[in-house]
C-alpha cells in the first residue's frame, strides 16, 4: 500500500520531473491524479486563516471556484480519495447565501445565470454521487440545486428572443442584454438531472423547452454545433458562432440525462446525443482535446483556460449514462489524459501543468488554476476509458440517492420579490408578474461567460 495522497506527494517531489500516465491502469491514473490535484490545491487558500471560504485568488472569478470544486468532486468519485473532500464540503456550503440558492451577498451585485448555475451543478453531482451530506441542519446538495433551478425558471424572458435566460441576473450589468448557451446550458443540464434523478417529469418538460428555444435561435444547429450566444437589442438574429468545449459538454451531457431518463423511449435524445458527440470533434487534434476557438492562436484568457476541465468531467459522466457512447469518448479522454499528464513538468513542484497539450505535449509555460484543473479533469476523468473498473455512477432518488430535496426551494413570493426588486429597468411590473406566475406553476407541479464578447 503506498503512502496517504498527501504524505505521497511530498515524497515524491525530491525525484519528481514530469507526470507519466499509463491510461490503461487505474493505479497510474490514480496517482498522476493526486500529484496533480496537490498542485491545484496549492492554488487555494480559502480554507487558511484569513480566508474566505470557495474563494479563489483574484483575478479570478467566483464561478470557477464552483467549477473547481465540481472537478474536485470528480476526483473523489473516481480516485476513492477523500483528501480533499472536507474543504470541499466546507466551500460549497460556505458560498450558498442566506437563502440557500448560490446567491451569497458578496458576489449577487456581480452575479449571471452561468455563475450561479456551475454552484448548482457541483451540488447537483454530489448529489448524484453521493457525496457526503453536509450536517442536517444545513442546505442540503439536491435542495440547493433546486433552488436555482426554481429561479432560473422565475427568469426565463419572453420580452425578447422568444424566451430564453439572459446571461446576467440584473439590468446593471454588462451582458445583460446577451442571451448565451452557457446560462441556458446549465438551466438545461440542471432540469435534465432533476428530472433523472426525481422522477419528476416537469423538469424533463423545461429542459425540452430550453433546447427548443436554442435551436428556434440557431444556437443549436442541424449539425448540433453549440454556438455562444446572441443579443437581444437584434432579438437574437445575429449570432455570435464561437463554440467552446464547456457549450458542448453542458449540452452532451445533459441530453445524456434526457436519454437515460427516457430509457430510450424518445430515440431524439439519443440521435442529440449522438450528434453533440459527433460535432465535438472539432475539440480534438488526433484524439488530444484543444480548446480550438484560442488555443491554436493563444488567446485564451482566464475562463477559457478552465473549459476543457468541465469539458471532461461531462464527457465522462456521459458514458455512464449512455453507454454508446463510450467507443468515441474512451479514446478521446485517453489519449488527451497522456498527453496532458507529460506535460506536467514545471514550476516550482516540476509537476505543474501548461495549457496546450496537442503537437509534443511540452509545456508551454502558462500555468496557473484553470491549466491545472483543466489537466487534472483529463487525467481523472480517463479511469472511464479501463474496461470493468469501478466508478461510482450517477445515483436517483430511488437507485441509492440519499440527498434530501425541497421542490418549493428558491420560489418562495420573498425571493421572487427581491430578485426582481433590482431589475427596474426591464420593466418591473411585468417581470414580478411572470415571477408569481412561474411560482405558482412550478411550485405546484415540482411540490464562464461570453468571455470574448464581454468581460464580467
Amino acid at each position: 500500500m503506498r503512502p496517504a495522497p498527501l504524505l505521497w506527494r511530498l515524497l515524491s517531489l525530491q525525484t519528481a520531473a514530469a507526470i507519466t500516465v499509463d491510461t490503461t491502469s487505474a493505479s497510474s491514473i490514480k496517482s498522476a491524479a493526486s500529484t496533480v490535484a496537490f498542485d491545484l490545491m496549492t492554488y487555494y487558500n480559502g480554507n487558511t486563516t484569513g480566508g474566505i471560504p470557495g474563494i479563489l485568488p483574484q483575478p479570478h472569478f467566483w464561478w470557477e471556484a464552483g467549477g473547481m470544486f465540481m472537478t474536485m468532486i470528480d476526483y473523489w468519485r473516481y480516485t476513492g480519495d477523500s483528501t480533499y473532500n472536507e474543504v470541499t464540503s466546507e466551500a460549497l456550503q460556505f458560498q450558498v447565501g442566506p437563502n440557500n440558492d448560490y446567491m451569497p451577498p458578496n458576489q449577487t451585485k456581480n452575479e449571471g445565470n452561468d455563475d450561479q448555475g456551475f454552484w448548482a451543478m457541483a451540488a447537483m453531482l454530489a448529489a448524484e454521487t453521493n457525496f457526503p451530506n453536509p450536517p442536517k441542519d444545513k442546505p442540503q446538495w439536491l435542495a440547493l440545486a433546486q433552488a436555482v433551478f426554481n429561479e432560473m425558471a422565475s427568469r426565463w424572458d419572453t420580452s425578447t428572443c422568444g424566451g430564453g435566460l439572459r446571461w446576467q441576473i440584473f439590468a446593471f450589468n454588462k451582458g445583460f442584454n446577451y442571451k448565451n448557451s452557457i446560462a441556458n446550458g446549465c438551466f438545461f443540464n440542471l432540469g435534465a438531472r432533476l428530472a433523472r434523478y426525481t422522477g419528476n417529469d416537469t423538469y424533463a418538460q423545461w429542459a425540452e423547452k430550453i433546447w427548443d428555444w436554442e435551436e428556434s435561435l440557431g444556437l443549436i444547429d442541424s449539425r448540433h454545433n453549440i454556438y455562444d450566444g446572441a443579443t437581444d437589442t437584434q432579438n437574437c438574429t445575429q449570432i455570435t458562432r464561437f463554440q467552446w468545449s464547456y457549450n458542448a459538454g453542458v449540452f452532451l451531457h445533459g441530453a445524456a440525462n434526457m436519454y437515460n431518463y427516457t430509457n430510450g423511449s424518445k430515440p431524439i435524445w439519443k440521435d442529440r446525443t449522438a450528434g453533440i458527440l459527433n460535432a465535438s470533434q472539432i475539440f480534438f487534434e488526433n484524439n488530444v482535446m484543444a480548446e480550438q476557438a484560442c488555443e491554436p492562436v493563444k488567446t485564451c484568457n482566464l475562463d477559457q483556460l478552465s473549459f476543457k476541465t468541465y469539458f471532461s468531467g461531462w464527457l465522462a459522466s456521459t458514458t455512464s449514462l449512455a453507454a454508446f457512447t463510450l467507443p468515441v469518448i474512451a479514446p478521446l479522454l485517453s489519449a488527451s489524459a497522456k498527453n496532458a499528464a507529460t506535460q506536467c513538468n514545471a514550476g516550482s513542484t516540476k509537476t505543474q501543468c501548461g495549457s496546450k497539450w496537442t503537437g509534443d505535449a511540452q509545456n508551454d509555460g502558462n500555468m496557473g488554476i484553470g491549466q491545472q484543473m483543466s489537466a487534472l479533469g483529463v487525467i481523472q476523468s480517463a479511469m472511464v476509458a479501463i474496461p470493468g473498473q469501478k466508478i461510482i455512477a450517477a445515483v436517483t432518488n430511488s437507485t441509492g440517492g440519499t440527498s434530501v430535496g425541497n421542490p418549493e426551494a428558491g420560489i418562495t413570493s420573498q425571493n421572487a420579490a427581491q430578485m426582481m426588486a433590482s431589475d427596474m429597468e426591464v420593466g418591473l411590473r411585468d417581470k414580478i408578474a411572470a415571477a408569481f406566475l412561474t411560482v405558482a406553476i412550478v411550485g405546484g407541479v415540482i411540490g464562464g461567460s461570453v468571455v470574448m464578447v464581454f468581460e464580467k
